[in-house]
């Protein structure tokens, strides 16, 4: 655990999946670095390797993060496995692949110290844009307005997590199943649930990069079979499609 001032009592724990992520790796733990850098606490980074064949591990060591391991096929257990190994009163948890802004955990930490907020997610902007990921951008702004449930980075104390049992493990959409669980308990409560509003998750374009950045929309088009299948409760052509595009995905770049 790297050791920053003390002014601030509550320690940080921040949880990646990583799933052959060398390419990555690096620049999403220089990234918690410099956002730690901000804040006078404790900062840890948990790297959780799942089925890792490549040089993740080695990394991830190499840059200041624990390593820890889960062989899961299922990125809500994988969090959940570093949820659990966490040493910090506040856990955020962000993908390998994407960054956070310098001030991130500080903001985080300075809003659950408010009493207002049970926890929350971030908004999110792509490190590049075109036509097609400038209407992405919008769809997501628009779906995060309207429901309040914003993702990507999520952050909330270790122990809201371990009462609401952790992220929802389930293969699709986990992470807004997720965001109503904390949003439900943090009512319950008389807390809300909100989002970073000076910071924000840099959302990587590498499957953009890869296929083409009308991705999403011609998953939805040529999928849409598929869709109205999982949405009636037969997942099994969902979960296939799923390995495809993001837990197998890693295996063939």
């Amino acid at each position: 655990m790297r050791c920053f001032n003390l002014e601030m009592s509550k320690s940080v724990s921040v949880v990646i999946p990583a799933h052959n992520e060398e390419k990555y790796i690096e620049r999403c733990i220089c990234s918690i670095w410099n956002s730690a850098e901000n804040y006078n606490g404790k900062t840890e980074i948990i790297v959780v390797c799942n089925r890792c064949t490549d040089r993740t591990d080695e990394l991830a060591r190499k840059s200041g993060a624990r390593v820890i391991y889960n062989e899961d096929r299922c990125i809500a257990k994988v969090r959940n496995t570093g949820i659990d190994a966490a040493e910090g009163d506040i856990i955020l948890t962000i993908d390998s692949d994407n960054r956070m802004t310098t001030d991130t955990i500080r903001e985080a930490v300075s809003m659950i110290d408010s009493g207002k907020y049970i926890g929350g997610g971030a908004p999110i902007r792509f490190e590049r844009y075109s036509v097609p990921l400038v209407l992405n951008d919008l769809l997501c702004r628009i779906s995060f307005r309207m429901t309040g449930l914003y993702c990507g980075i999520f952050w909330a104390e270790k122990e809201t997590f371990k009462t609401i049992g952790g992220f929802v493990e389930k293969k699709a959409m986990e992470d807004v199943a997720t965001a109503k669980k904390l949003k439900k308990y943090g009512k319950k409560i008389g807390k809300k649930y909100g989002h970073l509003k000076q910071n924000y998750l840099i959302n990587s374009t590498r499957k953009y990069d890869d296929m083409g950045d009308w991705l999403y929309f011609k998953l939805m088009f040529c999928n849409l079979g598929t869709f109205i299948k999982a949405a009636f409760g037969n997942t099994k052509d969902m979960d296939l499609l799923l390995d495809q595009i993001f837990y197998d995905y890693n295996d063939r770049h």
